[in-house]
Parts: structure tokens; C-alpha cells; sequence
């Protein structure tokens, strides 16, 4: 017998076994309908007399957790307790048939059951961490009575999923069984509970493993182990006091504590950027106006041309997504060095376990080298990646148009030349895109994706879907110098050599950043990469700044012992060489120095950032003001839980931006303060924070209004 609980959940009937099955595209997402319908269906099991329940879901997926949306806005009865209450409470067993994934809200469900199978692809966790949160419906007390208190903080804070297997070992789940007989095995799994009189397993009834001093030291030891993830982050802290408030107080009292501690994230700042992120991230890839029916070419051989290390990296990315690769340089001593790098690398995944060793072997076969550009004639994709000299671009280019069999895609890896211009060199600038990688590329996950004036629909449709198979958060961007985040960092590059004239060192800078949340500071990241790679014109240099006065003195950062910072006594200390250049830039050009506070250092650094940005969205270089927070967050690293300039200039106030802007341009500073900017000051608006990802920038090409983008499941339960 089957009865329509509702419009997402049914309850069927095998004698004496209901089930209680959710069909909810996409991810059985646990929305107010999906909660209504499991309370219903479950209370309607036991009106009816059935003497066990089975809960599952249709579709690719059990509960992959709760709707995010509802965060932002009062959720709607029934909550997410007041169902599991139903599940616990019942006088029948209720068994969870999982499969896909069980997600934050979805493994919270589960573990309310009194039972739980699995199919072995099943992926359990507790992510919510990601978006500052913590499980809030009953994770932190159930987690730590199923599988103890050390799995649960490992579980929970560190926010990764495990698979089935690891559930079975670690107490989470009671059985696996075979894929494809998800649902018998699970109705025959019910009945075998039934005969054997198997009581009802209530997670809240379990004791917890350890005494609240051991539990306090079991939290204390994950601290100082992952001393990262606490850094500037709020949730994982919580996570840790509601986890040994499961050892230290009766279940109903630590299910308040969590509630306690989630609430507190909930209205943090903190969490609310991470939440912004989330989605922000979600959307970045959605083209506005791109045709729905537009596909993406098909790409089955890539080639890279240039062999040094962004080639290298660019290959390696390849490789290891499946791509057979062909590496091409004119200079065969460079093809060997970088084949022997990409062998080097992808053994060295092979020898730490990160992939299997025949995956290995396969990946490394799979690169080809090349001395001569025919040898891409039959390539769907080649990607150039040479010195970021135009002409040089140019000619390559001409040349790869006179080779490449017709519909190939062709790539430039430019970081601020202009694809157009690039595109020119061809007679098929349709064919023509940017992508543009951050270094070391098999590692950083921005992928900038320049579309240039004649780039053709489904060429940036394969563009997003090559950036998707890559593991890339993929942006795309209008032609530019610079682009998004190469273009909004320099400004804060600028500053800081400023302001190292003006008074505060180098060091100094680099503290405030760092106190922000940024991995180091500017002086720290050029001295990382090369005071000779970034900025530094060797034909043309007179020591006119700093730099130039340190890389005519061969102090080129840390491959050669000196930078800003000196490394000779294997620490970074003030480089008594680049104190010096500051002096007497100071003393040619009069500067008399002064003080900062750090306030100070941080919104001198960080306006101007806003500021471009502003300039991006009104010149529709982004379609959405958050493709530049998500530029930043991957491309340099700015601290998610700040969410991006963007929205860290919502936060501050725009009106205060725009003030100190205003009285830096009266000192006599070069900047152009953004028409848009101002204007978004005095209207009161804001860049993210009222339309969220929606923005009003028209986008590459001025396509159109941006979408808002569809709402996934995430882990709060």
C-alpha cells in the first residue's frame, strides 16, 4: 500500500515495514516540506500499526543536509529536533537506509534513528564548520555517544566526510549492504531486528566514552594539533565546548549548550561571511545570458605550450584530471627539466598515498613532449603559457592558428596582457580564451577565465567545465589589466610601498595583514616569489624605489638569501639592506615619516581594494560583485571567514570607505575613487550584502542581469 504523506514524502507499506521514503530534488535538501513529510509519515507508520519503519530516499541521494537559505529567515515548523524527537521516540525501530550522502542536517537525522545501514558509497559528515557553524540539531551530542569523543572532534571539526566502511568502524552506521539493494536489504534488515527482539538503539541513551577531564584533553590535543584551523575562526572553538559538553552534562542539557553555541556563530560575522562564500561560490560559474542549450566542446587531448614552471603546473593539473597532455618548447633542455618535475610530482602523490600507484604510471604515460608546434596539429585544447611579452604571445598564437585542426580551443594564460589583442593574431578570435592560473597551478584552485570580445559561447562553456574537471573555482572576467585579482591586489601593493615611505616597515605591514587573516603580507609574498619576477623592469631600472635599488643589489627575496627580510640565520628578520633603500628614498625625496595604528595600516591597505573593486562591477568587468570576493578568497588567499573585499567593505561601511579615500586624495595620493562607490555611499546600498550574489554589474560583454543562482544542501542541521 502506498499513501502521499505529502508532496515530497510517500509511505509505503511490506507488511509489517513501512517506509518512509523522501523524493525531493535535487538532494532531499531537509526543507520545511521535507521535515512536514517525514514527522507526518512517521507518526502515520505508527497509527497504522507497522512494527518497524524504514526511512529512505529517492533519487541520488539520502539527506544531503538542510537547506542553507533558511538560515537567513525564521524557519518554519516543524524544526529539525522536533522531527528526530518523533524518530527517537518512537515505540518502533526506525532504521536510516542511506545512501549517497548523509550530510550535516542528513547525518543528524540518521543518528536520531535507532539503526542505520549504508550502501558502501555512502559519504557520512558533519561539515557545517565550512560555514562557521556547528551541527545544531543534536550532532554534538549524538556523534560523541555513537562513535566517541575523539572520533566526534575529528569528525566535526575538522568537517570531512568519511565513507561507510569508516562509519561501520567507527560506530556510526550498524551494517553495510550490497549497492542497488539499498531498499530490500534494508526492509530485510528491519525484519531480522524484529525477530531477534532487538531493542531500540537510542543514541541518547548511550554513555559517552570519556569523563569530561579526558574529553576537555581530548579537545585541548586537537587544538594544538590543527592550530590553523582555530586561527580567525570561531566554530571550530564552539565545536569543541559543545563536544565536551556530551561528556559533561545529562543529553537534554548538552543539546541546549549546542543550541547555545550555535546560535552565538549563527549572529557572528564570521559565519555570516563563510555562508556568503558558500553561495557565493556556487554561482561564480553561472554565465547570465549564456544560451541554456549551448554545450561545451569536446576535449579529449590537451597540449601546453612553454615549459617552465607554469607550464610544468598547468601540465601537472592536466594530467591528473585524466587529459593526455603534449609538452611543447622550443628549448629541449627545459622539456626534460619539466618532465622530470611533472614524473617527480605526481610519483610523489603515488609515494604519500594521496593516489594509487598504476594512477600514477597511467598519468605520467600520458605526457607527451614536444620540440615544435605541429605536434599539437590534432589537440582539442592547448593552453600557452610563455614569458608575458605580447609579441612573443602574438606570433605563438598566429603560429597555432596555422596548425591547429578547426573548432581547437586556444588559451592563453596570460595574467594582464589583453586576449583580445592576442585573439587578433589568429583568423579565429572565436576560438580564443584566457585562462588565467595562479601559481603553483596544480595546487592553487583560481582559474581566471578571460573572455575576450569574439569568444565564442561554447568555447566559455568548455572553458567552466575544463576549470570544473581541473577542481577549480572558475571566474569569469571581461578584458582587462590585470583581470580581477591580480588587478584589485595591486592596489594594495601600491599602498604598501607607499607606506613603507611614510613610516610603518615593512614588517609591520605584513603583521596587519597577517593579524587580518591573509596567509603573509605583501612584503612577505614578493620576498616568497621574487623581487625579480614581480614588478621589476632590469632594462629600465635606476633605483628609483625600493625595490629596484634591491634587485640592482641582487637581493632578490628568498632564493637568494635577502629581501625585505633577511633569511641567513634561517628566520625572516628586517633586511638591514632594505631599511636602508627605504632611508634614502626617504631623505632624496624629503619624506618626513609618522605614525599608524593598525586600524590605520588596515584601511589604508584595503580601501583601495574595495575601491577597484567598484570600478570592476561598474566597468562590468565581473557579472557579480561576489566573483570578486571568490577571486580573492582562492586567487590570494583573503581569509574566507572576512568574506572577500566586497563584502568586508559592506561590513566596515562604504560611507567611511569613500571618507578615507576622499582624504588620502586631498594629501595629495593618486587614487580615483569609483563613481559607483560613491554613489552606492550616499544611497545607503551596498555591494553583496543586499542583493547577495545577484550584484548589478552587467558582466563580460554586458550580458545581462545575473541570476540568483540555485541553492544547495549544506550541513546545518
Amino acid at each position: 500500500m502506498n499513501l502521499v504523506v505529502n508532496s515530497v514524502v510517500s509511505l509505503e507499506t511490506e507488511g509489517e515495514i513501512a517506509i518512509v521514503a523522501v523524493d525531493s530534488p535535487p538532494v532531499n535538501a531537509l526543507g520545511q516540506r521535507v521535515r512536514e513529510g517525514v514527522l507526518l509519515g512517521i507518526r502515520k507508520a505508527i497509527g497504522q500499526k507497522a512494527k518497524a519503519v524504514v526511512l529512505l530516499c529517492k533519487g541520488p541521494t539520502f539527506f544531503a543536509g538542510a537547506d542553507i537559505s533558511e538560515l537567513d529567515r525564521p524557519i518554519l515548523e516543524p524544526t529539525l529536533d522536533v522531527v528526530e524527537a518523533a524518530i527517537e521516540d518512537s515505540p518502533i525501530p526506525v532504521v536510516a537506509a542511506i545512501h549517497g550522502t548523509a550530510l550535516g542536517g542528513g547525518l543528524e537525522v540518521a543518528m536520531a534513528c535507532h539503526y542505520r545501514v549504508a550502501v558502501p558509497s555512502a559519504r557520512l559528515g558533519l561539515p557545517e564548520v565550512a560555514l562557521g557553524l556547528l551541527p545544531g540539531a543534536g550532532g554534538t551530542q549524538r556523534a560523541p555517544r555513537l562513535m566517541g569523543i575523539e572520533a566526534a572532534i575529528g569528525m566535526i571539526a575538522g568537517g570531512k566526510p568519511v565513507m561507510a566502511a569508516e562509519g561501520i568502524r567507527l560506530g556510526l552506521l550498524d551494517a553495510l549492504v550490497d549497492e542497488g539493494e539499498l531498499r530490500g536489504q534494508a526492509i530485510a534488515f528491519a525484519r531480522e531486528l524484529l525477530v531477534k527482539g532487538a531493542p531500540l538503539k537510542r543514541a541518547r541513551d548511550l554513555p559517552v566514552d570519556l569523563s569530561p577531564e579526558e574529553a576537555q584533553a581530548a579537545a585541548d590535543r586537537y587544538r594544538a594539533k590543527n592550530p590553523a584551523q582555530f586561527r580567525g575562526f570561531k566554530a571550530p572553538g564552539n565545536i569543541l565546548k559543545a563536544v565536551v559538553a556530551a561528556a559533561e552534562l545529562p543529553f537534554d542539557q548538552g543539546i541546549a549548550r549546542e543550541w547555545e553555541l550555535f546560535s552565538e556563530l549563527l549572529s557572528s560575522e564570521e559565519s555570516e561571511a563563510q555562508r556568503y562564500a558558500f553561495f557565493a561560490e556556487r554561482i561564480a560559474g553561472k554565465v547570465p545570458g549564456l544560451d541554456k542549450t549551448v554545450r561545451p566542446r569536446a576535449i579529449a587531448t590537451t597540449g601546453v605550450v612553454g615549459a617552465g614552471t607554469m607550464g610544468t603546473g598547468i601540465a601537472i593539473a592536466l594530467l591528473n584530471a585524466g587529459f593526455p597532455v603534449t609538452l611543447v618548447d622550443l628549448n629541449a633542455e627545459a622539456l626534460d627539466k619539466a618532465r622530470a618535475r611533472i614524473a617527480g610530482t605526481i610519483q610523489g602523490q603515488a609515494d604519500k598515498g594521496r593516489i594509487p600507484s598504476d594512477a600514477a604510471a597511467a598519468r605520467i604515460a600520458a605526457l607527451s613532449s614536444a620540440g615544435d608546434l605541429s605536434a599539437l596539429t590534432g589537440t582539442d585544447l592547448v593552453i600557452e603559457a610563455v614569458f608575458e611579452r605580447p609579441d612573443l604571445k602574438k606570433t605563438i598564437f598566429a603560429q597555432l592558428d596555422a596548425v591547429m585542426k578547426p573548432g581547437a580551443i586556444l588559451a592563453t594564460n596570460t595574467s594582464f596582457l589583453d586576449v583580445n589583442e592576442i585573439a587578433a593574431a589568429t583568423a579565429r578570435p572565436h576560438d580564443v580564451v584566457g585562462l588565467h592560473f595562479f601559481a603553483p597551478a596544480n595546487i592553487m584552485r583560481l582559474l581566471e577565465i578571460v573572455r575576450g570580445d569574439k569568444t565564442a559561447g561554447d568555447v566559455l562553456a568548455t572553458a567552466l567545465w575544463l576549470g570544473r574537471k581541473l577542481g577549480k573555482l572558475a571566474v569569469v572576467s571581461g578584458v582587462c589589466d590585470g583581470f580581477i585579482a591580480n588587478r584589485l591586489m595591486a592596489r594594495r601593493g601600491e599602498t604598501a610601498d607607499r607606506l613603507i615611505l611614510n613610516g610603518p616597515p615593512p614588517a609591520d605591514i605584513d603583521r596587519v595583514m597577517v593579524d587580518y587573516g591573509f596567509p603573509m603580507g605583501p612584503f612577505q609574498m614578493v620576498d616568497l616569489v621574487g623581487l625579480d619576477v614581480i614588478g621589476w623592469d632590469r632594462e629600465n631600472s635606476a633605483g628609483r624605489t625600493v625595490q629596484e635599488i634591491l634587485c640592482e643589489a641582487g637581493h632578490w627575496g628568498q632564493k637568494t638569501g635577502s629581501g625585505y627580510y633577511d633569511y641567513s640565520q634561517g628566520t625572516a628578520a628586517p633586511a638591514a639592506d632594505a631599511l636602508a633603500a627605504i632611508a634614502a628614498i626617504r631623505e632624496r625625496n624629503r619624506i618626513e615619516p609618522r605614525s599608524y595604528d593598525d586600524a590605520q595600516l588596515l584601511h589604508a591597505l584595503l580601501d583601495p581594494v574595495v575601491n577597484e573593486g567598484a570600478k570592476l562591477v561598474d566597468e562590468g568587468i565581473v557579472y557579480r560583485a561576489s566573483d570578486i570576493d571568490m577571486a580573492l578568497i582562492a586567487g590570494y588567499g583573503w581569509p574566507v571567514y572576512r568574506g572577500g573585499p566586497m563584502f568586508w567593505g559592506d561590513s566596515v561601511g562604504l560611507p567611511g570607505v569613500v571618507e578615507r579615500l576622499k582624504a588620502r586624495v586631498a594629501a595629495g595620493e593618486d587614487i580615483v575613487i569609483s563613481p559607483l562607490l560613491e554613489r552606492y555611499a550616499i544611497e545607503g546600498r551596498r555591494f553583496v550584502h543586499d542583493d547577495r550574489q545577484r550584484g548589478r554589474a552587467q558582466g563580460p560583454r554586458g550580458i545581462g542581469e545575473p541570476g540568483k543562482g540555485t541553492l544547495t544542501a549544506g550541513g546545518h542541521g
